[in-house]
């Protein structure tokens, strides 16, 4: 029998037929193996549920916390909420089909590498990775303008009830903040996000400009300050491994099909997240 895995995957996006297929053809190398999905599964309702219903069935527990695509509300989506309200349809969608998210009671895991706690978390973003020669969101905002670097965020992801994206994410940063320091300070923890939570990923985009709807300044010590043993994260589609103060930090999105055709024409498989001993001490 295979020994257990705790593997890890995001930015699936389903909505593509290369990525759905990936998606069929996904299956754990154990019957006990876990997966996290650190969000971008898909933007419509139905395909969200149609990947996770599958991940579901396959591994004996998926993890899930939100990017922003299933964030927003398309108007080809026949579910038509908007902002926190979308999110805790998600949340209730996931519930359904046994899928732990950022709402509910941290798990831990106790395979190779464990007992570990797996921390999902939903933060969003405030614009305070400024793009560079700016200093302030309406400077990096226009800049980003300018050039023509705009998430599609701006014009389908809202933040009902809260003023701003913003206030949101500081709202989200408020309430993960004292769910983290409730954890058990003997279990080191797995910080799962879909945006890094430090800026340094965000160095080697293409266009730095896109680095503001990339995370928050407010989070550049959560790695250390909460003993985060992995931080897994997405969305920046530049899966690769690095090293922050001595932590792992693992990008471990698929990407849209253009882009992992270039790194070699196969989709990339879901990551290991075991974890050495030593990181566990």
């Amino acid at each position: 029998m295979k020994a257990r895995n705790l593997l890890a995957v995001s930015d699936l996006h389903v909505a593509y037929a290369e990525n759905r297929r990936f998606v069929e053809g996904f299956r754990p190398g154990s019957e006990e193996d876990w997966l996290i999905v650190a969000g971008d599964v898909g933007e419509r309702a139905e395909d969200i549920e149609w990947a996770l219903t599958l991940l579901a069935r396959r591994f004996a527990q998926v993890i899930w916390a939100p990017g922003n695509h299933e964030l927003w509300t398309p108007q080809d989506d026949p579910i038509q909420l908007r902002g926190d309200s979308r999110y805790r349809y998600l949340v209730d969608m996931c519930r359904r089909l046994g899928v732990r998210t950022p709402e509910d009671p941290y798990l831990t895991w106790d395979g190779p590498g464990g007992p570990v706690t797996i921390a999902p978390l939903f933060l969003l973003y405030d614009y305070s990775f400024h793009a560079p020669g700016t200093a302030t969101k309406a400077q990096s905002l226009a800049l980003a303008y300018e050039n023509g670097v705009v998430c599609t965020d701006e014009m389908l992801l809202h933040p009902d009830p809260y003023p701003s994206r913003e206030e949101w994410c500081w709202a989200r940063l408020e309430f993960t903040e004292r769910r983290l320091a409730a954890c058990d300070p003997d279990h080191p923890v797995i910080l799962v996000n879909h945006y890094p939570l430090v800026r340094e990923p965000t160095r080697v985009l293409r266009y730095p400009e896109f680095a503001q709807w990339c995370g928050t300044q407010r989070t550049a010590d959560w790695h250390l300050k909460y003993r985060a043993a992995v931080v897994v994260y997405g969305h920046l589609h530049i899966p690769r491994t690095t090293w922050h103060d001595g932590v792992r930090f693992e990008e471990v999105s698929l990407g849209y099909p253009r882009e992992w055709r270039r790194r070699g024409g196969t989709p990339r498989p879901a990551r290991s997240i075991i974890l050495a001993p030593e990181l566990t001490s």
